[in-house]
């Protein structure tokens, strides 16, 4: 697989282009909009969508309906956590957490404006990607 694509629920899908695209560097891969955006970053494809957009925002049997948030995340290994946490703040981003030390790194937990989680991570020394 040389490719990770993970799907997430959102409010607004514009609001969510903008704060992926101008705060953590993800380009835009496709943009139909209103209900659905594609954006790349290092590999991975996050696929953006409204409720009750296309299949993937559409009820399910017995009437539950994907909705924004929760705890499940993806990483991003960051070089520099203290730095991006500190522009990611005055530019009005929201946290879930403060940074917290763990054997592998450090991490904090970013919230999108829909309230899905983005995991900022940095290794500690040569450590590569993994959970702290």
């Amino acid at each position: 697989m040389d490719q990770v694509k993970v799907r997430y629920i959102v409010h607004d899908v514009e609001q969510a282009v903008e704060f992926y695209t101008s705060l953590l560097g993800f380009d835009v891969k496709m943009n139909p909009a209103p209900g659905f955006a594609a954006l790349e970053r290092e590999g991975l494809t996050l696929l953006l969508n409204r409720p009750g957009a296309g299949g993937a925002g559409a009820e399910v049997p017995g009437g539950g309906a994907p909705q924004p948030g929760g705890w499940n995340r993806f990483q991003l290994e960051i070089d520099d956590l203290e730095g991006l946490v500190e522009r990611l703040k005055r530019e009005g981003a929201t946290f879930r957490n403060e940074i917290v030390s763990g054997r592998g790194g450090k991490q904090i937990l970013l919230a999108d404006p829909s309230g899905n989680v983005i995991e900022l991570f940095e290794p500690h020394g040569d450590s590569r990607s993994g959970p702290s």
